[in-house]
């Protein structure tokens, strides 16, 4: 995952209860889950890195500031920043070809790869800001199963932090938003799914800095339950609530 120096430095509980066991680990209740894909399901940093520092360099920007503006947004929204409007569609395309020639050395974020193969039979999605082509290679790359609904760049007019995405996975599932868990790990997803009216996890040290009430190193010991999802006490970073 690429940090994201905008994170706000404070922590808000969201609505609901966190059910706490006796050896602290957290279950949150859910019907089904929406999981972000770069730094949730896979560590794809060194390809965005890579990609990004490239095209930053041949169109004479600073990579730092490209780097900076990343995290959370689909690729058409970034270049946006730094390019003019008939501009757009190259860029957008220019890096997302450079990720791609990397996609097959991602790899699976810690404890995903023995989450995923509980989740059948559970109502679960992929949202991402990538694009769908991208998104795939790199789930694919890292080992992990492809959900049945995947939620990219193509299907939603506005990208995170709208909540347009995390709406659609909903809707998408047949589950109504307050039902779902989000497991994001930047900014601007983890406000999209609390906009769109979601409970979410943040994954990741950085999500410490945004208004997520429980968040976890990554999803290792994850473990869903039936009724939900379950974070292991040895994970987690925050959580609202239970004295963490």
């Amino acid at each position: 995952m690429i940090k994201d120096p905008t994170a706000p430095h404070h922590s808000q509980a969201r609505g609901g209860s966190l059910q706490q066991g006796r050896s602290s680990d957290v279950t949150i209740p859910a019907r089904g889950l929406l999981f972000d894909n770069d730094g949730v399901l896979v560590d794809s940093e060194k390809s965005v890195v890579s990609s990004w520092s490239r095209w930053a360099v041949d169109q004479g920007l600073d990579p730092a500031e490209v780097l900076a503006a990343v995290p959370g947004r689909r690729a058409a929204d970034t270049v946006a920043l730094f390019v003019g409007p008939e501009q757009v569609d190259e860029a957008t395309a220019t890096v997302t070809r450079h990720e791609l020639e990397d996609a097959d050395a991602t790899a699976p974020v810690p404890g995903v790869l023995d989450l995923v193969p509980q989740l059948t039979g559970v109502p679960w999605a992929v949202v991402t800001s990538g694009v769908r082509e991208l998104a795939t290679a790199r789930l694919r790359g890292a080992g992990v199963d492809l959900p049945d609904v995947l939620v990219t760049a193509e299907d939603v007019t506005a990208g995170k932090p709208d909540p347009q995405p995390y709406l659609t996975g909903a809707a998408r599932l047949g589950i109504p938003p307050a039902d779902l868990l989000v497991l994001e790990d930047s900014v601007s997803g983890i406000a999209s799914g609390q906009a769109a009216g979601c409970r979410v996890v943040g994954i990741g040290p950085d999500a410490l800095r945004t208004t997520a009430d429980v968040v976890v190193r990554d999803l290792t010991g994850a473990r869903w339950t039936g009724e939900g999802l379950l974070l292991p006490a040895a994970a987690l970073l925050r959580a609202v609530g239970t004295g963490s």
